[in-house]
């Protein structure tokens, strides 16, 4: 029988507190050199600046958001040499992905907006189609949630093509309690 074990940190409480425990899961399962992008929930930018320099030479850092970032923060993350996607349509969100959205959030918010987040990057051609990356996102503000998972678009997240397919890999860091929006 063949197979890898890992470790998963599980936080009490979902939100920004666990911000820094996500950057070291992440930075923990960087080490091991197969993965080289990060890709970041940041809605003003401070939670992608936050990567951005705790994984500087370490992993390519998208952070991504559905409104513009603070324009001082965007400069930072681009000068560490990280990338910026601002202004995303939020796919889940869109018409017919109410239950797609629900059984995302049973893992929590933060599980559904990394899931999101890589949707978008691929969606915007900035990451490629079946590239292994970590998704990052969290509850309100911060980070309390990593994946693993195989990217994929919007459109061939069902895809009968298995290569095209999304897929989560792993969880790497998430909340015990979760948050629902009601």
């Amino acid at each position: 029988m063949q197979f890898v074990e890992r470790k998963c940190r599980y936080f009490a409480r979902y939100g920004a507190r666990n911000t820094e425990g996500v950057i070291e899961a992440v930075l923990r399962r960087l080490k091991e050199g197969d993965l080289k992008t990060v890709i970041v929930a940041s809605t003003s930018g401070a939670t992608g600046l936050k990567f951005a320099e705790a994984l500087k030479n370490k992993a390519k850092v998208i952070a991504v958001s559905y409104q513009e970032m603070r324009p001082r923060i965007k400069e930072r993350i681009l000068e560490l040499g990280g990338t910026v996607i601002e202004k995303a349509d939020l796919p889940l969100h869109k018409r017919g992905m109410d239950k797609v959205r629900n059984a995302f959030y049973t893992l929590g918010q933060g599980f559904k907006v990394a899931v999101e987040v890589t949707l978008i990057s691929v969606d915007e051609e900035v990451v490629r189609l079946g590239e292994e990356v970590i998704g990052v996102g969290g509850t309100e503000k911060g980070a309390d949630t990593a994946i693993v998972l195989k990217a994929s678009s919007t459109r061939k997240m069902f895809s009968p093509d298995p290569d095209e397919r999304l897929e989560i890999k792993e969880i790497l860091a998430m909340p015990l309690k979760k948050m629902w929006w009601e």
